[in-house]
């Protein structure tokens, strides 16, 4: 390789690290806006929810709340998004060390590589998947708090 290559490999294994911490730090975000979410569902299924839509945004106009709903779901998006182009990013950076030791006939580090790689992607792509589910359907508990509330105001 060519010290232009070179430069570029070691840049980009720098990024490993906190790839893979953005990676854990959205599955800890995923699991608790799941568990919250379940917790959620649990108080609507037993009728203990209350709506707090109108009671949290700055004024109860409807842009308002709109506003208060993108608000609320906007981790969540990001998240859902974002992960799964972290998981990519957190695949190709070992794949570089893995094909360099498949060259060698070095079983053991492509092994190394190949387990971080796939295990940052399966990681992601649950965090990605728990994020958009709730999105999903908090986000038409929210458009539906927001039309009982427009009713109301008639």
């Amino acid at each position: 390789m060519t010290a232009f290559e070179v430069t570029l490999y070691e840049i980009s294994r720098l990024f490993l690290l906190p790839v893979l911490t953005m990676i854990l730090l959205s599955l800890a975000y995923g699991l608790i806006a799941f568990g919250m979410f379940l917790a959620e569902a649990v108080q609507r299924r037993r009728a203990t929810w209350r709506p707090t839509l109108g009671q949290t945004a700055a004024s109860p106009a409807s842009d308002d709340l709109e506003l208060e709903i993108l608000r609320r779901t906007e981790w969540l998006r990001i998240v859902s998004r974002a992960a799964p182009m972290l998981g990519l990013v957190a695949t190709m950076i070992p794949m570089g060390p893995a094909l360099l030791a498949l060259g060698r006939n070095d079983a053991i580090g492509v092994a190394d590589n190949l387990v971080v790689a796939f295990s940052a992607v399966i990681l992601a792509l649950v965090a990605a998947s728990l994020c958009f589910l709730v999105l999903t359907v908090r986000r038409r508990w929210l458009m539906t708090e927001l039309r009982a509330f427009e009713r109301e105001s008639l």
